[in-house]
């Protein structure tokens, strides 16, 4: 089903874009429509976590009292004194 837009944009980017939608031989509107597709659809896809990551999840367990920051902290004084 094919709706009516209707949408203000400056004069000189209408121009332009008529411009390049005849050098590229497609309408206007099949431009547009083109366009707001391309970036609408992909919001839509999801990542998809591959197998091997999937096994790998949860291999590595840490313990709870462990402060990262204050690990890292150590391990860089280490390395630069």
């Amino acid at each position: 089903m094919e709706t009516k837009l209707t949408i203000r944009l400056k004069k000189k980017v209408i121009d332009r874009a008529k411009d390049y939608a005849q050098n590229h031989k497609i309408s206007l509107s099949k431009l547009v429509e083109s366009y707001l597709e391309s970036v609408t659809e992909h919001q839509k896809e999801e990542i998809e976590i591959t197998p091997l990551v999937e096994s790998l999840s949860g291999v590595i367990h840490l313990k709870d009292d462990l402060d990262l920051k204050k690990d890292y902290s150590n391990y860089l004084t280490d390395k630069y004194k």
